[in-house]
């Protein structure tokens, strides 16, 4: 080899070298990448096999890192996939452990999906907010425990906040409130107590708030119905009380209420009956009195269910101008007289009626 190929030769290794140093994950995001493994445990399916080498970048499973910084962006991690790995397994992930606090040197971090492991416990990190560019935390199906961090409402890029399914206690933080950017609020089936949030309506861009399953107690707070993007709202099974705000039934897109399994009273606000809602469950609550006779060409419901409460009186008559009732439930109340004729109730069972005071006609038994 002449001196000339010898430092050619040398030349275009250390280009190499010096190229691959520079497109690797810098040092500080694998150390935390490795910390954050060294937390957590699981045996079975490898998950964590494909962690090694210098280059947290490529193809370490889960990670994903932005294309020019070379720093993570994205951790997915999710114990029921459809991924290669699982199906091999012939079965969804299990993992324990806990989430160390090293994820939060991971400064570019966007989205945390550590998801349906069943067995990942502790809390959630108090420094996960002070990550300035994350956009979803989802934390669902595992045995997370503490309180949603104070100072959550720093993260004002976050879209997704998910830590459904899991054991997480304490009030919601009165920060949350400042997530001016969240569209996905899901904190079902906790341990969660005390009220909703008074200025709750601030969460202009949510589309879905699902908190059933907890011990959320006091009242709706009717600033709700400032959230004109809100489709979906999920608050039942909790110790709700007091009355529905009327201006929830004025809402442009809510579709679907839940307030199920509550302490709930009072008049059930007319306007309920006559909007975009076509999902509305209010069963298991201690609403009483006549129901309201206001229902139209504007009803539209898959599913009206209004169980398990102690209204009196007839069926009224208009539920027969509705456009269309899927499924409807008045069983369990104190409704008396003649089942109406004609659709919906053509194509209702007995169940929809029964348990009531003195309901009378098809499908039940003919009227006396």
């Amino acid at each position: 080899m002449t001196m000339f190929s010898y430092i050619t030769l040398l030349a275009t290794l250390t280009i190499l070298i010096f190229t691959s140093t520079v497109r690797s994950c810098p040092a500080s995001d694998r150390a935390a990448l490795l910390a954050f493994k060294a937390a957590l445990h699981e045996p079975d399916l490898g998950i964590f096999n494909s962690w090694t080498g210098t280059d947290c970048c490529h193809n370490w499973y889960g990670v994903s890192c932005d294309m020019e910084t070379r720093r993570v962006a994205d951790i997915n991690l999710r114990g029921e996939s459809e991924d290669p790995i699982f199906q091999k397994a012939g079965r969804s992930g299990y993992m324990t452990g806990s989430i160390s606090p090293s994820i939060c040197k991971l400064e570019r971090l966007s989205s945390l999906i550590i998801a349906d492991w069943k067995g990942i416990s502790g809390p959630i990190p108090a420094c996960i907010t002070s990550l300035p560019f994350l956009r979803i935390l989802d934390l669902i199906g595992n045995r997370i425990s503490g309180e949603i961090p104070a100072d959550i409402g720093r993260l004002d890029r976050l879209t997704v906040l998910n830590v459904a399914d899991n054991l997480v206690t304490g009030r919601i933080p009165r920060s949350l409130t400042n997530l001016s950017s969240l569209m996905h609020l899901d904190l079902r089936n906790n341990r969660i107590w005390g009220s909703l949030p008074i200025d709750f309506g601030r969460l202009r861009m949510l589309s879905r708030a699902l908190l059933s399953r907890n011990y959320i107690g006091g009242t709706i707070p009717d600033s709700i119905s400032k959230i004109y993007r809100l489709a979906d709202l999920d608050l039942s099974l909790n110790k709700l009380s007091g009355e529905i705000p009327a201006s929830l039934g004025k809402m442009a897109v809510l579709a679907t209420l839940n307030l199920d399994s509550n302490k709930l009273s009072g008049k059930i606000p007319d306007s309920l009956f006559n909007s975009a809602i076509g999902n509305l469950n209010l069963s298991k609550n201690t609403f009483q009195g006549y129901l309201p006779d206001v229902f139209g060409p504007k009803s539209y419901f898959t599913v009206l269910d209004l169980s398990y409460n102690n209204f009196w009186g007839p069926i009224p008559k208009s539920l027969s101008q509705s456009s269309f009732i899927g499924h409807l439930d008045l069983s369990h109340n104190r409704l008396c007289g003649r089942i109406p004729a004609g659709p919906p109730f053509d194509h209702l069972e007995a169940t929809s009626f029964a348990y009531n005071a003195c309901l009378c006609g098809k499908p039940l038994g003919a009227c006396k």
